[in-house]
């Protein structure tokens, strides 16, 4: 059965209380901001300390992040190149879902491919906006925080990004921040950038 048959009989529902409503009670339009980067860059880090800045400025936020939803919504996923996909799919229609809440969501994923990022570009249209967590591998591994890369050297990890696994570098990011850097800075900038992008 193909994939147009399987959900032939499904009809999207309009919902009474529309996107723009919504937008105008939060007092700001909602937007995907996906942060991408090795593991180590500081892509989690980064989201939470702008989602902090957000919060205490009146947004309504969420940060979906990578280790959290392969808890649940992907828990049956593996890491090859082909679950590493669908797991960016289904992030990326569950993003649009609180998007369309109005609600400004920030990703943290590798997402190591250009094609499944520019997939989900293609779901959000010009809701995503790609943020580059610029870090060498040397760097991210020196701080190594969770013990993969030992692992992966060591032949423990398979498909481990940065080094069984390639990273594709965005070619065409909305913005770049160097998390080799300090913290503070680079937060400053992407809550400078997310409240231009979202402001009604």
């Amino acid at each position: 059965m193909s994939e147009h048959e399987k959900s032939s009989n499904v009809v999207w529902h309009a919902a009474t209380v529309t996107r723009e409503r919504r937008e105008q009670q939060n007092g700001h339009r909602g937007g995907l901001f996906w942060f991408t980067g090795l593991s180590g860059a500081g892509k989690s880090t980064l989201a939470h300390s702008v989602e902090e800045m957000l919060h205490d400025n009146g947004y309504r936020t969420y940060v979906l992040d990578g280790d959290n939803v392969r808890h649940g919504l992907c828990a049956d996923l593996a890491f090859s190149d082909e679950d590493r996909k669908e797991n960016i799919r289904r992030i990326g229609h569950m993003s649009m879902l609180y998007v369309e809440a109005g609600i400004v969501v920030l990703t943290a994923f590798i997402s190591p491919f250009r094609v499944d990022r520019e997939n989900v570009r293609k779901i959000a249209g010009t809701d995503f906006h790609e943020i580059y967590c610029k870090c060498s591998l040397e760097v991210c591994e020196e701080r190594d925080v969770k013990g993969l890369y030992k692992r992966a050297r060591a032949g423990e990890i398979p498909d481990f990004t940065g080094i069984s696994s390639p990273y594709e570098e965005p070619e065409f990011a909305e913005l770049t921040v160097d998390t080799q850097s300090q913290l503070e800075a680079c937060t400053s900038n992407v809550f400078d950038y997310v409240v231009k992008s979202t402001r009604r």
